[in-house]
C-alpha cells in the first residue's frame, strides 16, 4: 500500500487531523524519526484537529453575543473587577463544581462580554452552552408553550453544562416569565451551572420578579449557589467611544 492509499483510508475513516499530518510528513520526508515518534505525531495531530473541530461546533451552537475569549478581558479598567478571581474561573471548575456565577453592574460595564468569554472557554473545555438574552427566551419559550415544544426545549436547555442568561431584569417579570425563569434554575439546581448579568443589584432582584414567594425561591437557588461579580464605574462605551474595532465592550 502506497502512502496516497494509507491517507484516502484515514479520510475514509474520518481521521482528518491524521490524514493531514501523514500528506505533510510525506511531503516534507520523515528522515530520522523513530515509528513510535511518527505515531505519537500523528495521533497528536488528529487529536488537535478533534479538539478544534467540536469548539467550533460548540461556539457556533452557542450563540455568543460577543466573539470574546478570556485573552482579550482588559482589568486595568476600574471597574470592580477582580484579575485573580476571574481568571480562578479560566479552567471551567465552576462548571464541574455545579456552581452558578452572577455578574451584574451598570449598562456598559461589560457584562455580556465577560460572560461571553466565560462561555468561549467553557467551549475550549468541551462544555456545551447556550447563550440566550433572557427576555428573548421568555418570549420563544411562551411560544413554545403554544405550539407544544416547550417540554423540549426546556430539557435541551436543562441537559446543557453551562447556560448564559444575560440582561435579567430590563422589565417586569410576568406571571408566565417569572413561572418559566424559576422552573429554569429549579431544573438547573446543583446539577448544572448558570451565568446570570443584569444591571440591577442582587438585592433589587424581589421587585422585577415581582411574587414574593417565586422572588425568594428564585434568589435562594441563585445566590446561595453562586460566585458574585459587582461591577462599577461608568460605562466603557462612553470611555470608548470606538471600542476594540469589532464593537466589543471589554
Amino acid at each position: 500500500m502506497n502512502d496516497s492509499q494509507t491517507i484516502e483510508k484515514m479520510k475514509e475513516m474520518k481521521l482528518y487531523g491524521m490524514a493531514r499530518a501523514m500528506a505533510s510528513a510525506v511531503e516534507m520526508g520523515i528522515d530520522g524519526v523513530t515509528p513510535d515518534e511518527f505515531l505519537a505525531h500523528l495521533v497528536d495531530a488528529e487529536y488537535d484537529d478533534r479538539h478544534e473541530r467540536r469548539f467550533k461546533r460548540l461556539f457556533k451552537a452557542a450563540r455568543f453575543r460577543y466573539k470574546a475569549s478570556m485573552e482579550e478581558i482588559d482589568f486595568t479598567q476600574d471597574r470592580n473587577l477582580s484579575k485573580n478571581l476571574f481568571l480562578r474561573f479560566s479552567d471551567c471548575a465552576f462548571i464541574k463544581e455545579r456552581k452558578d456565577i452572577t455578574i451584574t453592574g451598570p449598562s456598559g460595564s461589560g457584562k455580556s462580554f465577560l460572560s461571553s468569554a466565560l462561555g468561549s472557554q467553557a467551549c475550549v473545555y468541551g462544555f456545551r452552552t447556550f447563550y440566550f438574552n433572557l427576555s428573548k427566551l421568555f418570549s420563544q419559550l411562551k411560544l413554545a408553550k403554544a405550539d407544544g415544544s416547550y417540554i423540549a426545549r426546556m430539557e435541551k436547555i436543562e441537559r446543557a453544562p453551562l447556560l448564559i442568561l444575560d440582561d435579567f431584569g430590563l422589565q417586569q417579570l410576568d406571571t408566565a416569565s417569572r413561572l418559566i425563569f424559576l422552573e429554569l434554575l429549579e431544573d438547573r439546581h446543583s446539577i448544572r451551572s448558570t451565568i446570570i448579568t443584569s444591571q440591577l443589584p442582587v438585592s433589587a432582584w424581589h421587585e422585577v420578579i415581582g411574587d414574593p414567594t417565586i422572588a425568594d425561591a428564585i434568589c435562594d437557588r441563585v445566590i446561595n449557589n453562586s460566585y458574585r461579580i459587582e461591577l462599577k464605574g461608568d460605562s466603557l462605551r462612553r470611555r470608548f467611544k470606538k471600542g476594540d474595532g469589532n464593537g466589543n465592550i471589554k
